[in-house]
């Protein structure tokens, strides 16, 4: 049998990072729960997960990374990380498409139900007397009735400046991307430099809108159906912007150290995969959660 048709598969010794990972995974969880809570402790659970998460993925891809340099992955083991990439971005997709999926059914069911269009029940009436059935819910002038923002979150500004921020952040990985199959170093690390920037620009400018909509308009988590589906769907989003930031502060540190090839560079592959995943997130975030 030759090279070619029999190809070595690398297996790991046994490692604890699992372990390690999925208590820490809990431990957020856990926290971020009682966050919603607003138990005092809440916080001090939240970012012990976090310090163990990110310790995790400290060892855990020091670790990949190493078996990398090594040259002990052969291709079918590369095609291997390929698929579990593409399979981890689908994950995501069925996570985002469930509250995009929920924010659907209140838009248009929940709230035409509530103001009695093709109701059972005339719900309109007895418990909230002259309920409109308008998205978004705004604040109703007796507040005994239902709580909600004073305004609707306009799309023509913060959040078109950020559209065109991860549109264009998009176009600068893919130059790199480029860059780095023409081995082009200096362009490589200014394309990827330029999209962290972009990155953390995106980031600064929601936590201005957050401030915002908090403190100006009202607009809260705990604000009705309308704050609860904005701020789950930007702020899960926001939470993916982060970690991709980060992803690609570590693979500019890689590419500046040499790590990756022409030939050779799935690691930048996958953050890449994932960068444009996120771009394409929140373009159906600015549609369906700020311009409809």
């Amino acid at each position: 049998m030759t090279e070619h048709q029999h190809q070595h598969y690398y297996v790991p010794e046994q490692s604890y990072w699992p372990i390690l990972g999925s208590i820490g995974l809990f431990t957020l969880i856990v926290g971020g729960i009682n966050i919603l809570h607003q138990h005092a402790y809440a916080w001090y659970i939240f970012f012990t997960g976090a310090l163990i998460v990110a310790f995790m993925l400290f060892g855990w891809f020091s670790a990949v990374i190493s078996e990398s340099r090594h040259d002990l992955y052969s291709p079918q083991l590369d095609r291997s990380f390929r698929w579990g990439m593409v399979w981890f971005i689908f994950s995501e997709v069925m996570f985002f498409g469930a509250f995009f999926g929920a924010l659907f059914y209140a838009r248009h069911f929940s709230v035409p139900w509530m103001g009695g269009i093709g109701a059972k029940l005339a719900t309109h009436t007895v418990l909230w007397d002259n309920f409109k059935a308008v998205w978004p819910l705004l604040q109703n002038p007796d507040p005994t009735k239902y709580i909600g923002p004073t305004e609707a979150m306009s799309a023509w500004g913060i959040p078109a400046i950020n559209t065109l921020i991860l549109l264009t952040s998009g176009v600068t990985v893919t130059i790199a991307h480029f860059a780095l199959k023409n081995n082009e170093r200096t362009k490589l690390a200014l394309a990827l430099f330029a999209t962290i920037l972009l990155g953390i620009s995106f980031l600064c400018i929601q936590a201005y809108e957050y401030h915002h909509a908090y403190t100006e308009m009202g607009l809260t988590l705990h604000s009705g159906i309308y704050g609860t589906t904005f701020f789950m769907l930007t702020g899960f989003h926001g939470a993916h912007v982060t970690i991709g930031t980060i992803m690609l502060i570590i693979i500019l540190l890689r590419c500046l150290k040499g790590h990756f090839t022409p030939e050779k560079h799935f690691g930048f592959e996958a953050t890449a995969w994932y960068w444009h995943f996120v771009d394409v997130v929140w373009l159906m975030l600015f549609i369906f959660v700020y311009w409809l």
